[in-house]
C-alpha cells in the first residue's frame, strides 16, 4: 500500500491532469482514485535502464584482451546483460541476440582514466572558485558524456565533489563513464588545493576552511584528528578511495612545488582510516621529499612524481608503490596567465615528465595512465591524444595495457570501497561489458585512439551500447543487453 503522503500527492497531480482547478476540488471533490490508478502517475521508484534486447552478439571481430600485445584470430564474443558471457571461435547460436557484425574490426575493453577531474575539467578556474554550483555539476555532466564517447568507460576521480553525477550515470539519469571517487581532495592550510584568497584567514582548528570545503571539492586540514575526520567524512559520501595533497601545487596560489604539507602523522591518520575501511589512500606529491614521506606512513599510490629522483624510483620499486605519471599536453599551461607563478610551475613539472617516465621503465615500477586535464573543455577532447603521444616512452600495446588492464588493476586496490567489484579493462568470459569496437588495428596505430569520432563505431558500457555507426548492425544509441542498475 502507498503512504498517506504518497497518496495525496499522486491524488493532487492526477486531478490537476484533468483540469480540475481550484483548492476546493483538490480538495474535497476528486474522485478517489485506487492504489493502482494512483502507482500509474507516481515517478518510478528508480530510473529504469533503456529496454534492451536479452543479448548482444558481436560476430567477426579480432580481440585485443587488455593483456595480451597482440589480437586473436576471429571470435565471436557473447554479451548478456552487463557481462561478456562467452568468447568462441565458433559460431554462437543466441536467438533474439541483436548481432553486430564486426567485419574484422578490433574489439577492445574501454580506456580507463586513473588520474581524471570530473568536476575540474570543463570550467575555467574563476567559474570553478566562484561560480554556481549547479552551473558546475551541468558542465560536469557534459564533460562526462563526452569522456564516454571517447571511449573511456572509466575514471578514477582524484578530487572533487563527483558522487551526485556518479549516482545519476548509475541510475542511467545521464550519461558518462564509471567514476570510482576519492571526493574532496583533503589538503593542509596553503596546500595545493587550499584556494582561499588572503581576506579568508585566520581559520580556527576544527572550522569550516573555504568555499572549496562547503562545496565538498577540497577539505582542509591541520592536525592527524582534522585529517581523520575528513578522511571518514570522504567515506561516508561513498569515496572508492582517499587522495591527500602531500606536497605543493601547479594551480594552487599560495601552494610552492617544493613544500612538504602534511606531517608523517597525518598522513598515518589517512591511512588507517582508510584502511579500517578496506581502501587505500593515494597521494599528490611531485619531489622526493613528499614521496618518500608518503610511502614512509603507508601510502599506496603516487600521483605525479615528477621533480623525483632516482633513489625515490628505486625505493618505490623497492615497496611495490603505484605510480601515476601524466605527459601534460604543454598547452595545459595556457589555463594560467603569462608570467604567472602557476604558469612556471607548470612548466617546471612538464619539464620533469621525461625523467620521470624514463625512471618508470627503468626500474619496471608499476605505472598507470591518467591525464588529470583541468579547466579546460578543448583540452579534455585530447584525451586519447594525450594517451597517443606518450609513444616518446612506451610502444603502442604497452600504453593500451596500461589504459585498461593496468588501470583496472589499481582500481581494484579499493577493495571493500569498489564501486563495481568484477572484471574491468579486459575482454574476457564474465568481465563487465565495457567495450569498443575499433575501425583499424590500434595495437599498430596507437592515433586511432586520438579520433575516437572515427575510429570507434561501437561504445559499449555496462552493456549499454552508446554508439553503433553500423549500417544494419544491432541497435541505435542507447541500447544494451538487458543492462541492469
Amino acid at each position: 500500500m502507498l503512504t498517506r503522503s504518497l497518496k495525496l500527492f499522486a491524488r493532487s497531480v492526477f486531478v490537476l491532469a484533468l483540469g480540475h482547478l481550484g483548492s476546493s476540488a483538490l480538495a474535497h471533490d476528486a474522485p478517489a482514485l485506487t492504489d493502482e490508478q494512483l502507482a500509474e502517475h507516481m515517478p518510478a521508484s528508480e530510473p529504469a535502464a533503456p529496454q534492451q534486447p536479452s543479448a548482444v552478439l558481436f560476430t567477426n571481430v579480432r580481440i585485443f584482451d587488455g593483456k595480451t600485445p597482440s589480437l586473436s584470430g576471429q571470435r565471436n564474443v557473447l554479451v548478456r546483460k552487463n557481462h561478456i558471457e562467452k568468447i568462441s571461435a565458433d559460431p554462437i547460436d543466441e536467438p533474439g541476440a541483436a548481432v553486430i557484425d564486426g567485419q574484422g574490426r578490433v574489439l577492445m575493453p574501454g580506456l580507463i582514466d586513473a588520474h581524471w577531474h570530473t568536476m575540474f575539467v570543463g570550467p575555467p578556474v574563476a567559474a570553478l572558485l566562484h561560480g554556481d554550483s549547479n552551473y558546475i555539476s551541468l558542465i560536469a555532466g557534459r564533460e562526462a558524456e563526452r569522456a564516454l564517447m571517447r571511449g573511456f568507460t572509466t575514471v578514477r576521480d582524484m578530487g572533487g565533489s563527483a558522487f551526485g553525477l556518479k549516482q545519476a550515470i548509475d541510475e542511467h539519469i545521464v550519461k558518462g563513464p564509471r567514476i570510482y571517487p576519492a571526493g574532496a581532495m583533503i589538503t593542509v592550510t596553503s596546500g595545493h588545493g587550499d584556494f582561499r584568497n588572503m581576506h579568508d584567514l585566520p581559520r580556527q582548528l576544527g572550522a569550516p576552511g573555504s568555499h572549496g570545503d562547503e562545496e565538498g571539492h577540497s577539505a582542509i586540514a591541520d592536525s592527524p584528528d582534522e585529517v581523520r575526520l575528513r578522511t571518514r567524512e570522504q567515506l561516508f559520501r561513498g569515496a572508492a578511495l582517499i587522495k591527500l595533497t602531500a606536497g605543493g601545487g601547479v594551480s594552487s596560489p599560495h601552494s610552492p612545488l617544493d613544500a612538504i604539507t602534511f606531517t608523517p602523522a597525518e598522513i598515518r591518520a589517512a591511512v588507517e582510516a582508510a584502511t579500517n575501511w578496506g581502501t587505500y589512500v593515494a597521494v599528490h606529491a611531485y619531489t622526493s621529499q613528499a614521496v618518500e614521506q608518503a610511502i614512509e606512513a603507508g601510502v599506496k599510490v603516487i600521483e605525479h612524481g615528477s621533480l623525483m629522483d632516482e633513489a625515490t624510483a628505486q625505493l618505490m620499486a623497492q615497496k611495490d608503490i603505484w605510480l601515476s605519471p601524466q605527459a601534460f599536453p604543454k598547452e595545459m599551461g595556457n589555463a594560467f596567465p603569462p608570467g604567472s607563478h602557476e604558469r612556471e610551475k607548470f612548466m617546471e613539472v612538464f619539464e620533469g615528465a621525461d625523467r620521470t617516465f624514463k625512471l618508470a621503465k627503468k626500474y619496471k615500477l608499476k605505472t598507470v595512465f591518467g591525464t588529470d586535464v583541468l579547466f579546460s573543455s578543448a583540452l579534455a577532447q585530447r584525451q586519447g591524444a594525450i594517451l597517443a603521444s606518450m609513444t616518446e616512452w612506451y610502444t603502442p600495446p604497452e600504453l593500451l595495457v596500461m589504459a585498461t588492464s593496468t588501470n583496472a588493476e589499481l582500481l581494484k586496490l579499493s577493495g571493500k570501497r569498489n564501486p563495481y567489484p568484477g572484471d574491468l579493462g579486459v575482454v574476457s568470459e564474465g568481465a563487465f561489458a565495457d567495450l569498443l569496437l575499433v575501425d583499424g588495428d590500434p595495437l599498430t596505430d596507437i592515433q586511432l585512439v586520438a579520433t575516437p569520432e572515427r575510429s570507434f563505431v561501437v561504445i559499449m558500457k555496462d552493456g549499454v551500447i552508446y554508439k553503433n555507426t553500423l549500417e544494419g548492425s544491432g541497435s541505435g544509441s542507447g541500447e544494451s543487453a538487458g543492462a541492469s542498475n
